[in-house]
């Protein structure tokens, strides 16, 4: 199953939290370091986009208020599901940020 740094950083948060469950407001600390953010309410619509996903794939539990149009997820909870998940997530290895090498127009032309 492949997971984006965001849900593998929503996954991991739900794992280091007491009972498995966080509030929504807590993810916006995801785009703290980046070097270009993207704007205020574009971050709330990617984040809820990686839940609702998230939840499709019976990863989390949604908690929150039901509209006759929509959902507003408050809280979520990890599923056992999830929480194996996020177990195999530490596992893995970190993908490290390598800067890319400027090439010439002779070194293209020796490849």
């Amino acid at each position: 199953m492949r997971l984006s740094a965001l849900q593998k950083y929503i996954l991991q948060e739900c794992l280091n939290a007491k009972d498995y469950r966080i509030n929504r407001v807590k993810l916006g600390d995801f785009y703290v370091n980046f070097k270009i953010k993207p704007r205020e309410n574009l971050v709330a619509k990617i984040i809820t986009k990686s839940l609702e996903r998230l939840i499709n794939k019976e990863l989390l539990i949604g908690y929150g208020v039901r509209t006759p149009h929509k959902w507003f997820i408050r809280e979520i909870k990890l599923t056992k599901k999830g929480q194996l998940a996020a177990k195999r997530l530490l596992g893995e290895q970190v993908r490290l940020p390598f800067r890319k090498q400027k090439t010439t127009g002779k070194e293209q032309r020796k490849r």
